[in-house]
């Protein structure tokens, strides 16, 4: 079970993928939860839409979408580097683009359940006892629903983890930049008799994915008794 050089690089570029993913995707998700769970207004069904979207679409089409988008030549990806320089094609920040749209609906998902859990009237009688709208959101709202963010980031962790369609259709399968464990997975599988190292990364992944679900079901349950308790 010894890593090779390649090995080690493609693990910490995963790791280092879903670490930026997951600190990208957490304001707009937690925004959009926000939003979603509290708040009434015109629109708010395709908000829905939109925000659940990467979790139904096949992770080709949002690869080819984001393509289209930031591309280069796209919409946005045109301005970025023409304004800044930036180019998302071809490298590691284009993986975490790709992999922070596939995770999003999974982190909002767990926040806005932990919004909808939460008891208003703690929240009513802070506001009447004078605490203005962002103390009681800081000191109320955010430790009660904290478990539940955490579980939403540990599954959007797991998640860009295991992205492979999106991400080989935007930046496609570059070693030291794109290649990340399903991307490495999916190479190594094309190689005859690569068999030893392919087992390797795939009890990586299992245990990491592992890891990760365990440890958001923890968090879940964990979230559900002290809300319970509140």
């Amino acid at each position: 079970m010894s890593l090779s050089p390649q090995e080690v690089d493609v693990i910490l570029l995963s790791l280092k993928v879903a670490v930026f993913c997951i600190a990208l995707s957490f304001l707009p998700a937690l925004l959009v939860a926000w939003l979603l769970a509290r708040r009434e207004f015109y629109g708010k069904t395709l908000l829905n839409v939109i925000a659940h979207l990467p979790i139904v679409l096949p992770p080709v089409v949002v690869g080819y979408f984001l393509l289209v988008m930031l591309g280069n030549r796209g919409v946005i990806g045109g301005w970025l580097l023409e304004q800044f320089g930036v180019s998302l094609i071809f490298n590691w920040k284009g993986v975490v683009a790709a992999t922070s749209v596939m995770a999003f609906p999974f982190i909002m998902r767990a926040i806005r359940q932990a919004f909808e859990a939460v008891d208003r009237n703690l929240e009513t009688a802070a506001l009447t006892l004078g605490r203005s709208r962002p103390m009681v959101f800081l000191t109320i709202t955010l430790p009660l629903i904290l478990p539940g963010i955490l579980a939403g980031l540990t599954l959007g962790f797991a998640r860009a983890l295991g992205e492979f369609g999106a991400t080989i259709t935007f930046v496609a399968n570059i070693p030291g930049e794109t290649r990340t464990l399903p991307v490495a997975i999916y190479s190594l599988l094309q190689v005859p008799g690569s068999e030893a190292a392919v087992l390797r990364l795939v009890v990586i992944s299992v245990l990491l994915a592992f890891a990760a679900i365990a440890l958001s079901e923890w968090l879940a349950r964990r979230s559900v008794r002290r809300l319970g308790s509140a």
